[in-house]
């Protein structure tokens, strides 16, 4: 097995992320501090790894887009952002290189971040967002898949975003949402619905 193959584990990570989706993530922004949210934020709109996200600087983002390289595969990416998210980014003072710091305006070390982040999973947890207490930052990457596919992107759409392989997106799908996410029949139901709605 290559060292970017998908492995099982990652199906799962990716299952427990879309778990955690909507009103769990709600609560995690709503307790996390800024400087936490705001890489959490990042990563949920364009699932990148942590490490990624947490290196992007402000020449990377052009106003509407990020531009990068992934660390781990080395794919060139530009992630299109959304409307909120750029909102989030005009708003801020560019004190770094880096878009995302610490509480001190530093650069996050892994390891500082994964301490602030637990923190604020611990925080959300008690403010009644319990199935995200077991997650992991990687679990926004599955997430991230997750979401794309229920605002009807296409998979070859999703992977241009997250820099997944066709075949991994797919895994991640089929792991949860192609039988056991009833929103997605229901986007699907909708969509129908506003087709035959036009057409007769």
């Amino acid at each position: 097995m290559g060292k970017t193959a998908f492995r099982q584990s990652d199906v799962t990570r990716a299952v427990k992320g879309a778990q955690a989706a909507g009103m769990d993530i709600a609560a995690f922004m709503r307790a996390a501090r800024v400087h936490v949210a705001l890489p959490f934020a990042i990563a949920i709109e364009t699932g990148q790894r942590q490490s990624d996200v947490l290196r992007m600087t402000w020449a990377q983002y052009d106003g509407a887009s990020i531009r990068l390289r992934q660390s781990k595969t080395g794919k060139r990416l530009t992630v299109p952002l959304t409307h909120s998210l750029r909102i989030r980014l005009d708003a801020m003072a560019r004190l770094a290189e880096v878009i995302c710091l610490s509480s001190r305006g530093t650069p996050w070390t892994s390891d500082g971040f994964k301490s602030s982040f637990a923190e604020a999973k611990a925080a959300a947890v008690k403010a009644g967002a319990v199935r995200i207490g077991g997650l992991t930052f990687h679990d926004t990457r599955g997430t991230a898949v997750v979401n794309l596919a229920l605002a009807g992107c296409s998979v070859p759409e999703i992977v241009s975003i997250t820099g997944h392989s066709l075949k991994d997106a797919e895994a991640i799908l089929d792991a949860h949402y192609l039988g056991r996410d009833r929103r997605l029949g229901e986007a699907a139901i909708s969509k129908l619905e506003q087709r035959v709605s036009v057409g007769g």
